[in-house]
């Protein structure tokens, strides 16, 4: 019975090796960590004339994947200045004209939004950035910015990223990818890790009870960064960005996304922080939580483009 008992331990801890086996490779095909597209194949339509501005599809491959967006083109004689827009959390398509993109567009900055990998006319799977992992969705950036810097039209020295939550970690993987990036504006982003993240927000929550804000800070110090960092990626870059901050936020640890930010500035990164006292996690929806952050993003990426 003892031989039984230790063949069956030796079988159940063989069997538990080879599902983790499985596991880790089948989380490495869904989101490897190789995940590039530095030369996308590119298609772009034929424009449609709106009242101001061009509606160009736009079509280009990442990873087995093709991704579809339409490029907002200011009328009138270029090159312009460009702004990709990088997707927070959840299935995502591509931004209407309205809101950010006909501010930015009207004042003659380029807008191209698309489809999240895997929404809409988007191919592969959605979301992996919800579980933590932002290979492909970084390599998905860094291809519409080099799929832009095709198009003569463009500043191809002035195409920055713009976007919301999630888009902080992902952004900053892009544009060190991409070496491209002119600048980042950013509402709702944070530096601080992902799982940690996730922790502040499930705390701020009440998963656990109403806490204090000075217990959830506690909490978070105890528990330690974790999950995916993308301080690394930041490190690595020398362009501005722009970051609008609630003070009221559920989502992002407040406290902490400043004080890592401050940490940044410190050590040389050209870093400008914005908070808005108050205001929820949704600096850049429809509506906003704070009625002057979309227009302070404006007039800070048109502070840095020619137009």
């Amino acid at each position: 019975m003892r031989r039984g008992l230790v063949t069956l331990i030796i079988a159940v801890a063989a069997l538990a090796v080879v599902v983790a086996a499985v596991l880790f490779v089948l989380d490495y095909l869904e989101d490897p960590p190789t995940a590039s597209c530095s030369a996308p194949p590119t298609t772009f339509g034929q424009p449609t004339v709106a009242f101001n501005h061009d509606v160009i599809a736009v079509r280009y491959t990442c990873e087995g994947a093709t991704q579809a967006g339409t490029l907002y083109l200011p009328s009138g004689p270029g090159p312009h200045p460009a702004a990709v827009w990088v997707h927070g959390s959840g299935e995502a398509s591509r931004l209407p004209f309205g809101g950010v993109v006909a501010t930015l567009v009207d004042a003659g900055v380029a807008v191209f939004s698309f489809d999240k990998r895997g929404v809409g006319e988007s191919q592969g799977h959605c979301c992996p950035g919800d579980n933590g992992r932002f290979n492909l969705l970084s390599a998905d950036v860094q291809g519409a910015v080099a799929a832009l810097a095709l198009r003569s039209d463009l500043r191809t020295n002035e195409i920055g990223l713009i976007g919301a939550s999630q888009a902080g970690w992902i952004a900053a993987k892009a544009a060190a990818m991409s070496g491209k990036v002119a600048f980042i504006a950013l509402g709702s982003g944070t530096p601080v890790t992902a799982k940690l993240t996730n922790l502040y927000e499930r705390l701020a929550g009440g998963a656990e009870g109403q806490l204090s804000k000075e217990e959830i800070s506690r909490r978070l110090a105890s528990a330690g960064p974790s999950g995916f960092d993308p301080l690394p990626f930041w490190r690595q870059l020398t362009i501005p960005s722009f970051w609008m901050i609630g003070t009221a936020d559920d989502r992002i640890p407040v406290p902490e996304s400043i004080a890592l930010l401050n940490q940044l500035k410190s050590e040389g990164e050209n870093i400008e922080v914005v908070t808005y006292p108050d205001a929820g996690h949704g600096l850049l929806d429809t509506p906003p939580s704070h009625p002057d952050a979309p227009r302070a993003l404006v007039d800070w990426v048109l502070r840095r483009v020619h137009v």
